[in-house]
């Protein structure tokens, strides 16, 4: 009877500790969303504790994804009040920035790279807390390069001098919230009607009437390998390039005066791209597929750089008053789904991100590996913890927690 009892009890305890295992993944859910930005937060801290090597490089370099990574830090520290997410982004600026203005790490305006503007958002902030001319300055040479920018015969922005004709959804991110943002904030106009005149283009240009969705780039001469010879547009819609384009739609909004003529214009566009974003939202996993408009192909997946920023565009775009409740009900469930299949918990309490689509382009220096084919896009190499997820990633909490704010 006594050896029965025993059995018994093991059998209960073997039951129960099946049956937390198998409710781990709801339990992530229990947090609130500020508390997994700020773990993601001090886990990508704790990786790279000084932010002149996030992502991997290996000296310290005037790169977008530091920039990304960053300004998601400066965010948290504006919402929790909290100094050392603010020091992280200030120790990236002051090490980049000598005390004469000069960006450093690689900088070099004549390239002519829209990526290159990126970490400029940055600054400002700095500045107004700061008064140190030297980012001033700084904000300055990259408003420079965009007023010489090389552009298309309709005033579009070449991504690179080196990518010359061409117009990608990626590079209206890097630059034209910050050009918005510029004319704001240093009563230049015509950087703000620069801004969303890119918008425009790109969603003219690279518009996919069969999906809604965006290609993720245009050749204006029809020129490149990957390029369309009738639209001038690549094969396919990349997740992370349509990403980075709701982030800048949303994000431009903010830097646009209420009584701007263009302004409600740019808020229908925002609209009509969400709509196709929102509709390709994967119905069995609740986030987004690398491929957008080969869903469920063979060898396609499930990435987490591109669902993070539309979780982080659709909600801040319900908060800012500019689409309905569904599209928050699609973030709630984009945020969920991502703790449950992309959020790994490490064995030094730290957690990670994973299914990381690292890269991906057009052309380039070897031009027959970017193609811009199916192929291609799911070739690149798949890692964790990259800057394109942790920073988004950071950017849906603090939205989602503001909403949360307002109940």
């Amino acid at each position: 009877m006594i050896q029965k009892i025993k059995y018994c009890f093991l059998t209960l305890l073997v039951c129960n500790s099946v049956s937390f295992g198998q409710s781990k993944p709801s339990d992530k859910t229990e947090k609130k969303p500020i508390e997994w930005a700020k773990k993601m937060a001090d886990s990508d801290q704790k990786r790279v504790p000084n932010p002149v090597y996030l992502d991997g490089v290996k000296f310290p370099k005037w790169n977008y994804t530091n920039g990304l990574v960053t300004l998601a830090f400066q965010q948290l520290s504006d919402y929790t009040k909290e100094q050392k997410y603010w020091d992280y982004g200030l120790s990236y600026a002051e090490q980049l920035i000598d005390k004469d203005g000069k960006i450093q790490g690689g900088y070099e305006l004549e390239k002519y790279s829209l990526d290159l503007i990126n970490s400029g958002k940055l600054l400002f902030d700095i500045y107004k807390k700061t008064g140190d001319e030297r980012y001033k300055k700084a904000m300055d040479t990259l408003h420079k390069q965009m007023e010489g920018h090389p552009r298309n015969s309709d005033g579009g922005y070449w991504h690179k001098k080196s990518y010359p004709w061409q117009m990608w959804l990626d590079g209206v991110y890097m630059a034209d919230p910050f050009s918005a943002q510029y004319g704001l904030v240093f009563n230049d106009p015509k950087s703000i009607d620069d801004a969303i005149l890119q918008a425009e283009l790109i969603q003219k240009h690279t518009f996919d009437p069969k999906t809604g969705l965006n290609f993720h780039g245009y050749d204006e001469k029809r020129a490149q390998f990957w390029a369309n010879k009738n639209t001038g547009t690549s094969a396919h819609v990349w997740g992370r390039a349509q990403g980075w384009y709701c982030m800048a739609l949303v994000d431009i909004l903010d830097f646009v005066p209420e009584n701007h003529p263009k302004r409600k214009d740019l808020i229908k566009i925002l609209q009509k791209v969400f709509e196709a974003v929102r509709k390709a939202q994967d119905a069995n996993s609740g986030v987004w597929w690398q491929v957008m408009d080969q869903p469920a192909r063979k060898g396609n997946y499930l990435e987490s750089t591109c669902s993070t920023m539309f979780v982080y565009s659709f909600t801040k775009a319900y908060n800012k008053g500019y689409v309905g409740e569904k599209y928050l009900k699609s973030a709630q469930i984009g945020f969920k789904r991502i703790l449950k299949q992309f959020i790994k918990e490490n064995p030094d309490g730290t957690i990670s991100i994973t299914k990381c689509c690292a890269v991906a382009g057009l052309g380039g220096k070897n031009p027959k590996d970017r193609d811009g084919s199916f192929e291609y896009y799911i070739s690149e190499p798949i890692r964790d913890d990259d800057a394109k997820a942790v920073g988004p990633f950071i950017m849906a909490g603090i939205e989602l927690q503001k909403h949360l704010d307002k109940k």
